[in-house]
């Protein structure tokens, strides 16, 4: 069987001013993550105060983009899509889609890449948001 990837209307994601950064440079294809300046730690998703020591000093920072599936799930009624956790390089996790792939094919522990996708619809045009592709083997 073949479940292959079909474009699909994505929600729009709420956007607030202190990610502006974040989501200029999705519309470049560039992917931000943010690293706390005090401990070192990478987070996503990006906010002003580090989860691991609370600190404020934290900076935007271009991910690698790459990383491999950590947890995924296939659905398959209506227009099928898959979503996932992917585990980035730099060690966060980020829940997002995998895109323009057969969905069957789709494992645990693959290695993956950022792509962006726009979000909203022909009415109502939203921001591009990082999904991930597998990454083709030569």
């Amino acid at each position: 069987m073949v479940t292959t990837y079909q474009s699909r209307t994505m929600a729009i994601p709420e956007i607030h001013p202190e990610h502006k950064e974040y989501w200029d440079a999705a519309a470049e294809g560039t992917l931000l993550i943010k690293q706390c300046n005090s401990c070192g730690e990478y987070h996503y998703y990006p906010r002003a105060l580090c989860p691991y020591c609370m600190s404020d000093k934290t900076t935007w920072i271009e991910a690698k983009g790459t990383g491999s599936i950590y947890t995924y799930s296939v659905m398959r009624r209506g227009v099928p899509y898959a979503i996932a956790f992917v585990e980035l390089d730099e060690g966060p996790k980020m829940m997002t889609n995998i895109v323009d792939c057969d969905l069957d094919t789709v494992h645990i522990n693959q290695r993956v890449k950022v792509v962006f996708k726009q979000s909203g619809d022909q009415d109502n045009v939203g921001p591009f948001v990082a999904c991930f592709t597998p990454v083709e083997r030569v």
